[in-house]
């Protein structure tokens, strides 16, 4: 009797085998978690950030990477030169500047929608040119487009804007697809300059009102923005990772 042996391992494709997947925001938090589970996934990588030196240190953390200095809140049209083709797009760049608005200057205003709507919408347009039909452009919003807080109203306004824009580009660029992601609250290096020393406590206090009863982590909204870049039948959609915050 002849007997088959399955030698046991990992035995499946790695779904972004050669792909070029260019990320803006990639030196730290989520885009930087995304990074490495698409490195892991046999994706070449192209990190975009504004801090150079934040950049090396991302790069090198997963193993390598074209490294793009660019600001997106005024990203060149030459911010891609030098790439052949772009598979995925991913733009997660931005601050969260929560001030009232009677207290915010012109300056303050258009940073917000510079950095979370204009900047990315200029980029998209120049990245143009490289992407095909199968490419996939996902973006991130956020809870506030929801869920807006009492001093964050130009944000909420951009992040929701962000998330008009995803459903008009899907039909607009189409077969081309374009997706956001919601985050909610995230333990990301983005909230240390926001609470400081009171972090770790507000975030606790959070998490025991979530349905969830837990804080995301960068890798779970990267699994949730590589799934959408891997399914080529979502487009057009906003997927909420929050822990159930928008419900309650």
């Amino acid at each position: 009797m002849q007997t088959n042996i399955i030698q046991a391992g990992n035995t499946q494709p790695q779904p972004f085998q050669g792909q070029n997947i260019v990320i803006i925001g990639g030196s730290s938090g989520i885009g930087l978690a995304t990074a490495r589970q698409a490195k892991d996934a046999g994706a070449n990588l192209f990190l975009v950030s504004r801090n150079p030196q934040r950049l090396r240190e991302a790069a090198e953390a997963i193993g390598g990477a074209v490294q793009i200095v660019a600001d997106i809140a005024a990203p060149q049209p030459a911010i891609f030169a030098g790439i052949e083709r772009i598979d995925h797009l991913l733009i997660t760049a931005g601050t969260v500047h929560l001030q009232s608005l009677k207290d915010q200057s012109e300056a303050d205003l258009s940073k917000v929608v510079s950095e979370r709507l204009i900047g990315p919408l200029l980029a998209i347009k120049a990245a143009l040119p490289l992407l095909h039909a199968a490419s996939s452009i996902t973006m991130t919003s956020g809870q506030f487009a929801s869920r807006p807080a009492a001093i964050g109203a130009v944000v909420a306004a951009a992040v929701a804007a962000v998330e008009s824009t995803v459903r008009a580009l899907a039909i607009e660029l189409s077969p081309m697809r374009i997706n956001a992601v919601s985050p909610g609250w995230v333990d990301t290096p983005l909230l240390d300059g926001l609470m400081g020393e009171a972090k770790r406590q507000v975030l606790e206090q959070t998490a025991s009102t979530l349905p969830s009863r837990n804080i995301g982590q960068p890798e779970d909204i990267a699994q949730a923005i590589l799934f959408l870049m891997a399914n080529r039948f979502v487009t057009g959609e906003v997927l909420h990772a929050d822990g159930g915050g928008r419900l309650i």
